[in-house]
């Protein structure tokens, strides 16, 4: 579906290499949102870089590519990993509790381009496969939490991590999509107090020392 050229991408060394490529990021986004997907165009991105239309292939081989790119920017700030590390949480229910709330925070701000995503996953089979990856990922990091409460003795044990990690952070995700994207009237406190109940009944979570 992108525009045919040859495969001239470069990973760019020098900083001015780096700031370009940022900046055609950085357009994309704003070209992807205004748009959408089908109707964007490389040379509307590099127009809203203010760089010269063919530099874009410098740096990316169509329009697939530079749509992941700011997808991959945009899981990176989404998995908000290190959490008990930044923040020094060690109730396991606060830390369930933040972990929604950046994610339903990021999610809200981003909103438009996790619908793009959702709609060009069910036409891009690449794409498809990396947002598989990246629900991989938050399972995982999921999965680790769960495993260490049931470890602790905080969490049911008959759990399975992995499996659990997958449906908890699914219905996470879609209530997200369906209160930020298809915008029902959901008060984000009254969100995010509900989910972090349903993850802590659905671990019959207890609390250090019961």
């Amino acid at each position: 579906m992108s525009e045919a050229v040859p495969s001239r991408r470069v990973t760019p060394r020098s900083a001015r290499g780096v700031r370009t490529r940022s900046a055609l990021v950085a357009a994309a986004r704003v070209v992807f949102e205004r748009d959408g997907y089908l109707d964007a165009r490389m040379s509307d991105i590099a127009k809203e870089a203010g760089v010269a239309a063919g530099s874009v292939y410098t740096y990316f081989d169509g329009k697939e590519e530079v749509f992941q790119a700011v997808a991959d920017e945009v899981k990176e700030e989404m998995l908000h990993p290190r959490l008990r590390a930044r923040t020094g949480l060690t109730d396991p229910v606060a830390l369930i509790d933040l972990a929604n709330r950046e994610y339903l925070l990021s999610y809200a701000k981003n909103a438009r381009l996790m619908a793009l995503f959702e709609q060009v996953a069910q036409i891009d089979e690449t794409f498809r496969a990396h947002r598989a990856e990246r629900a991989q990922a938050f399972a995982q990091r999921n999965a680790a939490l769960i495993a260490d409460l049931q470890a602790r003795g905080l969490a049911d044990p008959s759990l399975d991590p992995f499996l659990t990690a997958q449906a908890l952070s699914g219905m996470v995700s879609r209530m997200a999509y369906t209160a930020f994207v298809l915008q029902p009237p959901v008060p984000f406190d009254h969100l995010a107090a509900t989910l972090t109940r349903l993850w802590t009944n659905a671990l019959n979570l207890r609390p250090p020392g019961a």
